[in-house]
């Protein structure tokens, strides 16, 4: 065969020619695994704010990786051409969470691998890194760790205010601190003894205090 009997329709019609079954099979539980992707994304998920766009983004990711590798493994033009389209795609939208690049590839790699017909692998592959991953969220520090941010006059009244969050936190350290005319901002990374709040109550009441804020995080934006 030479290669000019690729694109022969003899030949293309041989190569087009896929298992209507085997390739509903194969969506079938992409839809599947994608949901269960889903599934484990929610209940693992830790960020500040969930995305449910993203979250379906995968179950499509799953399903159209899936259609894409049946398609490109039946048509040598197609794949040719596949490759050619995709190779002018540019994606700008960021990843705010390094996790979210995990569920990406695992949403990918178990598209190629049903695509494959690697069922079994896809299926059992899934369920161990979905065991993983919830194994790891479960072990992750179940103390919410906060933020607070004080604006007050002098040293003095630092002192003060910092004296009354040691009583009230298991652990405190300093993130930044600003020093201007008149007035100085600091920002403390907490862990409360207790999911109390009130005590922020009673620094903003704090001569010399000009300003308190106390805000939740997850621990991963700043260092």
């Amino acid at each position: 065969m030479t290669f000019q009997d690729i694109f022969t329709s003899d030949f293309l019609e041989r190569m087009t020619t896929t298992s209507l079954i085997d390739a509903a099979l194969a969506l079938g539980l992409a839809l599947v695994l994608g949901l269960f992707i889903y599934v484990v994304y929610r209940r693992t998920y830790s960020g500040v704010m969930y995305s449910a766009s993203f979250g379906a983004s995968l179950i499509l990711m799953t399903l159209i990786t899936t259609l894409v590798i049946l398609a490109v493994s039946t048509n040598v033009i197609l794949s040719l051409g596949m490759v050619g389209a995709l190779s002018i795609v540019r994606f700008r939208t960021p990843v705010k969470e390094a996790m979210d690049i995990v569920f990406l590839f695992w949403a990918i790699a178990v598209g190629i691998v049903l695509a494959a017909g690697l069922l079994m692998l896809a299926f059992f592959g899934s369920l161990f890194i979905g065991i993983v991953m919830l194994v790891i969220s479960t072990r992750r520090n179940p103390v919410n760790p906060y933020i607070l941010v004080l604006h007050c006059d002098n040293e003095e009244v630092e002192e003060e205010t910092r004296k009354l969050v040691s009583s009230n936190a298991r652990a405190l350290k300093l993130k930044s601190k600003t020093v201007l005319p008149g007035s100085i901002e600091l920002n403390y990374e907490i862990r409360l003894k207790e999911d109390k709040t009130s005590f922020v109550n009673d620094l903003s009441q704090l001569s010399g205090v000009n300003h308190v804020a106390l805000v939740s995080y997850n621990g991963d934006y700043m260092g």
